[in-house]
C-alpha cells in the first residue's frame, strides 16, 4: 500500500457504488481507495431507517480501522437515513449522494421529469426538499424500481429478466411526455445501456457519479490530503458471499456505463 496516499473509505448497500468509485479514481488515481459493499444486507431499500443507521454506523468504523481519512457514502438510502448522524458523530469529512434533480430541471425541453430510485430514497425528507427547491417549474415523476438493485447484485445487467424489468418503469414515463430522466441510485448507471435503448436516443439520462467524485476530490484538497506517487490498487471489502463478490466485482469493475 502506497503509505504516503490519502485514503478514502467508500460504501454502499453493494455493488452498485462502484459506478460512483470508477469516478473517484478518475479524479483521483493516486489516492488509497478502501471499498465496502454491505451485499450481506442489500438491499437497503427494504430496510428500516434504524437498521441502515446502524450499518452505515459499523461500517464507518471498520472503514476509519483500516486508515479511512474521510468517507463517501456512495448509497442514496443510506445518505438520507444516516449522513447527518455519522458527520455530527465522528471527526471526518463525509461526502453524500442526492439525485441530480437540479440538472435535468435544467436539461428538459418537454418539462416532463422521470426520478428512478428506491422507494426508500424517494420517500426521505432529503428529496422530498430538492423538489420543493428545484421541482416548482416541470413535472417530476417519481418511480421506483424494485428489482433493479438486484439484478445488478447479480451481475445480471443484460438478460430478457433485466430488459422486462426497466421496461416496466421506464416506457410509463416516457409515454408521459419524460426526456429527462434521473437515475437516482448507484446501481442504475450500470443498467444505463439498457435504460436508454428502452427510453429512446433522445431522452437524456442522469446520474451524479462525476458530479460526487468532483465533490470527493475539493474535501480531499480541502482536508490537506495528499495523492501518493503511485497508483493504488483498491482495497476491497464485502459482508456478502466473498466467491460471489469477486465475480461481480470484476464485471462491474470493467462494465460500459454510456
Amino acid at each position: 500500500m502506497n503509505a504516503a496516499a490519502g485514503r478514502i473509505g467508500i460504501f454502499d448497500s453493494g455493488l452498485g457504488g462502484i459506478s460512483v468509485l470508477r469516478e473517484i479514481r478518475r479524479e483521483l488515481p493516486r489516492a488509497q481507495l478502501i471499498y465496502y459493499a454491505d451485499s450481506g444486507h442489500c438491499p437497503y431499500g427494504r430496510r428500516s431507517r434504524g437498521e441502515i443507521l446502524a450499518r452505515a454506523t459499523l461500517i464507518t468504523e471498520f472503514l476509519m480501522g483500516q486508515g479511512a481519512q474521510m468517507i463517501v457514502v456512495a448509497c442514496n438510502t443510506a445518505t438520507i437515513a444516516a449522513v447527518e448522524h455519522l458527520r455530527a458523530t465522528y471527526p471526518l469529512a463525509f461526502v453524500g449522494m442526492e439525485p441530480a434533480v437540479k440538472p435535468a430541471v435544467a436539461q428538459t425541453r418537454s418539462g416532463v421529469i422521470g426520478v428512478l430510485a428506491t422507494g426508500a430514497a424517494l420517500g426521505g425528507d432529503k428529496f422530498h426538499h430538492l423538489l420543493a427547491q428545484h421541482g416548482q417549474s416541470v413535472r417530476i415523476i417519481t418511480q421506483p424500481c424494485p428489482g433493479w438493485v438486484e439484478q445488478v447484485e447479480q451481475g445480471d445487467l443484460n438478460s430478457a429478466r433485466t430488459h422486462e424489468k426497466v421496461a416496466q418503469y421506464v416506457e410509463p414515463l416516457i409515454a408521459q411526455g419524460a426526456d429527462t430522466l434521473v437515475l437516482g441510485c448507484t446501481h442504475y448507471p450500470f443498467l444505463r445501456p439498457v435504460i436508454q435503448r428502452i427510453a429512446g436516443d433522445d431522452v437524456v439520462l442522469i446520474d451524479t457519479g462525476a458530479a460526487v467524485a468532483r465533490q470527493t476530490r475539493r474535501v480531499f484538497e480541502r482536508e490537506g490530503l495528499q495523492q501518493g506517487r503511485d497508483a493504488c490498487p483498491v482495497q476491497w471489502h464485502s459482508s456478502g458471499d466473498p466467491a460471489e463478490f469477486d465475480r461481480v466485482r470484476a464485471l462491474l469493475w470493467q462494465a460500459p456505463l454510456g
